[in-house]
């Protein structure tokens, strides 16, 4: 599985490091570090929406308060364990 953040300008306003924070941290937590590869790109061009995630093909705006929510509902049960 991979989750790609936004290292954008925009995106960084608004608040792509917390967000990457907040998702390294839990798949920490999760012990999901050989399911998931998070890594980062350059604009994904959704410049107006929250911070532009992907997680696999799927396209995500998240903000660093609905990085845990996100987690939660769409991470977590794909992985397979």
């Amino acid at each position: 599985m991979r989750i790609t953040v936004c290292l954008g300008d925009s995106c960084h306003l608004k608040g792509t490091r917390q967000v990457a924070q907040t998702l390294q941290r839990l798949i920490a937590e999760n012990d999901l570090k050989d399911e998931i590869d998070l890594g980062g790109t350059f604009c994904m061009g959704h410049c107006k929406t929250g911070v532009s995630v992907t997680l696999d093909d799927n396209y995500y705006s998240l903000s660093p308060e609905t990085t845990e929510a996100f987690f939660r509902t769409e991470v977590l049960p794909r992985v397979k364990r």
